[in-house]
């Protein structure tokens, strides 16, 4: 199982999620791979955290994901999708970068 990042306390939530979108790209550890998507998808589903996770980029983490080997990060990465469609602004209907993943909006 990973560990919590190392986060100072006083950084708030933008802090945080820095702190895991960093972790994911720096980890070799596909456990720790896992557990950090699946955080990030957690915080994808609380309106409060789309401005900071536009800013991080995390949706194309996300979407980076869907490639991966590894069927558990395509899971979690294609269990956000409706949530990226709220953080991009957009309905998902309309954007040349989103994969096809459903044939339906």
């Amino acid at each position: 199982m990973a560990q919590k990042p190392k986060v100072n306390p006083h950084v708030g939530r933008l802090g945080y999620l820095q702190a895991l979108v960093t972790e994911f790209q720096e980890t070799q550890s596909q456990d720790a791979k896992e557990q950090v998507l699946a955080n990030l998808a957690n915080f994808a589903y609380d309106p409060s955290n789309y401005e900071y996770l536009r800013q991080l980029q995390v949706l194309d983490l996300f979407l980076d994901s869907l490639s991966e080997e590894n069927e558990t990060l395509v899971e979690f990465a294609i269990g956000t999708k409706g949530r990226g469609t709220v953080m991009t602004g957009s309905s998902g209907c309309t954007g040349s970068h989103l994969p096809a993943v459903s044939s339906r909006c």
